[in-house]
């Protein structure tokens, strides 16, 4: 049995700029698709501007063809209305590969940079040294491209172990 090539793009959310990194995985390698942003106008009103997040996302999944998405949660800080923001941008997040007909997954920040620095807490630079030694041949034009790199990579990780245990408990009913 052949394992399959699977191509993960990562999201991470944000009304301003939205990053996506695309990823593939084939057991326990990955390799760097692609990466980048996408932009909204801040002079633009709120629909518009999750129209352009909308529309930018579309384009990214139609051009790569991704197999699986995987988005990062939403963290609470102290200003309410940036979190509804926040959460109305991550809808598209979630929305735009869900309407394609992708397995859409979701992280904590925490579980990312667990999977890819080894810790739950860390700067942007840890994650983005983790990310080009990952992914070597990686380039991203924004910290959000990156984050969204790291995200992509988190979901190969434990894709692979949720797979690997779906397995054994195969094994186990047949025997």
């Amino acid at each position: 049995m052949q394992a399959e090539i699977t191509r993960i793009i990562g999201i991470d959310p944000g009304l301003r700029r939205t990053g996506w990194g695309l990823v593939e995985s084939l057991g326990n390698s990955l390799r760097f698709v692609g990466s980048g942003t996408v932009r909204s106008d801040g002079k633009r009103d709120l629909a518009s501007r999750l129209c352009e997040l909308h529309d930018g996302l579309s384009e990214i999944l139609h051009e790569y063809r991704p197999h699986e998405a995987a988005v990062e949660a939403t963290f609470v800080n102290k200003d309410a209305t940036a979190t509804l923001k926040l959460g109305q941008a991550r809808g598209i997040a979630m929305l735009v590969p869900a309407l394609a007909g992708l397995p859409v997954s979701e992280y904590a920040p925490n579980a990312v940079k667990k999977s890819v620095i080894g810790v739950g807490h860390g700067d942007k630079k840890q994650i983005h040294m983790m990310v080009k030694v990952l992914l070597p041949k990686a380039q991203f034009d924004t910290d959000d491209a990156a984050d969204a790199l790291a995200i992509a990579i988190c979901h190969a990780h434990h894709r692979q172990s949720v797979a690997g245990r779906m397995r054994l408990a195969e094994k186990a009913a047949s025997a």
